[in-house]
């Protein structure tokens, strides 16, 4: 037998959590609350046209990226069809609104009982972002003959249904969060996307493509995915000294310690893209409403659709994707600039008795912070940028049409695994066995 020391580390430190009974009961309840959520995903609502359905997603792209993140709940239409999505807006924008609205930063300051207000006003806050938005499905579904009926009660069942589905998965997040293994929420935002991953892989290998665009589309997903990690645990240090007063024992002492800030090159994470992504669609999405069915002669908004779809081909797919460019790049900076102001870093320093070497308290350290964020942003948004408009890149370069490669997918799976993968790491340092990160 191998001796342990030679085991892989992950593997250990697999083992060693599994053989911890508080630590195995919170990985068994995250297994289990996925597993529900799977059950739900399938529970369809009434009066759908499955196969009607099943072709409206083949034939258009956004509805099938759309359906990969929801973990083919969309695809049959079923009460978990808008996912966690309506919460994740309502996150957004109270994130956005603190800053803005003294009442909710004066919430936020409170500390722990603020920050619960905070999140019992986003979780209100969800109830009609979701109805608006099953509302916005039903009808879409509703003018593609997907759904029959159009009367006032069922649609107003289905809606409460789906507000009912939305708010069951958030609080089975929330559940995840507190019992189990990981943040809850990023946990079923994930699971809805490895489901899909199977599937689409399968469909990239039926539909008979090349063997040779199929293995070059795979590799440019597994370089996206390690640049991905790159950029996500990319920070610049800054250094940080501490003075300090202690009086013990009747005698004043000066202590000193040192430390660094970590600032992420990448600081907004996803949101721009959900930004982005969100603006560069709503023109195609509102042009379909008013667009001519297909096999009559288009109207303007026929070519507005066309513009603004994802799935455009050369010389018009550019126009999409570069804006798609240019609103990530703006959103990163925008984002990045709104948390870096709630965190106030100059003040925290001032008040802790810290300071970085060569910089003056206040003013010039503020400056200075600044500075050094909007620099580094420069990397952070660019690669959010090119990841962004990677799937038409490897699109145009391997000619695999079946297979979607999501930019936000890929960074949601791989934020997700880092982020569980510490927290299983603190838990493991915490008893003291050894774990897998350095």
């Amino acid at each position: 037998m191998r001796p342990r020391q030679a085991r892989p580390r992950l593997l250990r430190a697999m083992l060693d959590a599994f053989s911890l009974p508080d630590l195995r009961r919170r990985i068994l309840i995250t297994l289990g609350i996925l597993v529900v959520f799977r059950f739900v995903a399938h529970v369809p609502l009434p009066g759908v046209d499955i196969e009607a359905l099943h072709q409206l997603f083949e034939s258009n792209a956004m509805l099938g990226m759309l359906d990969m993140f929801s973990g083919g709940a969309m695809r049959y239409f079923s009460v978990a069809a808008m996912g966690v999505y309506p919460y994740i807006t309502a996150s957004i924008i109270m994130q956005l609104m603190v800053p803005i609205i003294p009442r909710l930063q004066a919430l936020y300051q409170e500390g722990e009982a603020g920050r619960h207000k905070v999140n019992m006003i986003t979780h209100w806050l969800t109830v009609p972002m979701a109805g608006l938005a099953g509302y916005g499905q039903l009808v879409l579904l509703q003018r593609e003959g997907v759904v029959s009926s159009a009367a006032v009660l069922p649609t107003v069942a289905m809606v409460l249904s789906m507000i009912a589905g939305t708010m069951f998965l958030v609080w089975l997040g929330e559940l995840i969060t507190e019992y189990g293994i990981g943040n809850g929420i990023s946990i079923i935002i994930f699971a809805g996307i490895v489901t899909g991953i199977p599937e689409m892989i399968q469909r990239g290998f039926l539909a008979k493509e090349q063997f040779g665009g199929l293995a070059l589309y795979i590799l440019i997903a597994l370089v996206t995915t390690v640049v991905i990690v790159i950029f996500t645990e990319a920070h610049r240090r800054i250094p940080v000294q501490y003075a300090k007063s202690v009086f013990r024992g009747g005698r004043m002492y000066r202590q000193a310690g040192s430390t660094h800030i970590p600032l992420r090159v990448n600081t907004a994470g996803m949101i721009p893209l959900i930004f982005a992504m969100s603006l560069v669609m709503f023109p195609g999405v509102i042009a379909s409403y008013f667009a001519n069915p297909v096999g009559a002669d288009p109207n303007f908004a026929n070519h507005v659709m066309n513009l603004f779809s994802p799935s455009a081909d050369l010389p018009m797919g550019l126009f999409y994707w570069g804006l798609n460019f240019l609103l990530v790049v703006g959103f990163a900076f925008f984002y990045t600039m709104v948390i870096f102001q709630q965190q106030d870093l100059p003040g925290v320093l001032q008040r802790q008795g810290g300071f970085i070497p060569g910089i003056r308290p206040g003013k010039h350290t503020s400056d200075y912070l600044n500075q050094v964020i909007k620099r580094i942003t420069w990397a952070g948004a660019l690669f959010l940028a090119a990841v962004a408009v990677m799937p038409f890149v490897a699109r145009e370069i391997t000619n695999v049409q079946v297979i979607q490669l999501s930019s936000m997918g890929l960074l949601i799976v791989v934020g997700v695994v880092l982020d569980t993968m510490k927290q299983l790491e603190a838990q493991l340092v915490m008893r003291r066995y050894e774990g897998f990160i350095k």
